[in-house]
C-alpha cells in the first residue's frame, strides 16, 4: 500500500475516497531512560533511547493506519499527517504518535 504525505500519487488518479483513517501508538518510557535523558539535557547531545522509542511509535502508528485503510479496501493513504505528543507527568511519561490520512482507491 502506498502511504504518502502528499495529496496525490504521481501517475495515479483517485477513483474513490474511502474516508479518514488513523493509527495511534502510545509508548511508555521507563525511569532509567528518563534519568539518562535528563543527564543528556544537562550535558547536551542526543537521546538515542528516546529517538528509538519515537521511531518505534511512528512505525506502529503507520502500521495501524495501513491496517485500517486495508480493511476499507484502500490502495493508498494520502495526505498523511504525523503528530507527536508527550503525555503524563514527571514519573509516568509516555510518547504518543498519531497518524491520520485519507484512504483512497486508485485507478
Amino acid at each position: 500500500m502506498i502511504i504518502s504525505t502528499t495529496e496525490t500519487i504521481e501517475g495515479k488518479q483517485v477513483a474513490e475516497y474511502l474516508g479518514i483513517v488513523s493509527g495511534d501508538a502510545v509508548m511508555g518510557t521507563n525511569i532509567f531512560r528518563d534519568m539518562f535523558a535528563g543527564i543528556r539535557d544537562i550535558v547536551g547531545g542526543r537521546s538515542g533511547s528516546y529517538e528509538k522509542e519515537l521511531r518505534k511509535a511512528k512505525q506502529a502508528a503507520l502500521e495501524a493506519l495501513e491496517e485500517e485503510a486495508g480493511e476499507r479496501g484502500a490502495d493508498a493513504v494520502i495526505g498523511v499527517d504525523l503528530d507527536y505528543e508527550v503525555i503524563g507527568g514527571d514519573k509516568n511519561t509516555m510518547l504518543m504518535v498519531s497518524a491520520n490520512g485519507t484512504a483512497v482507491k486508485l485507478s
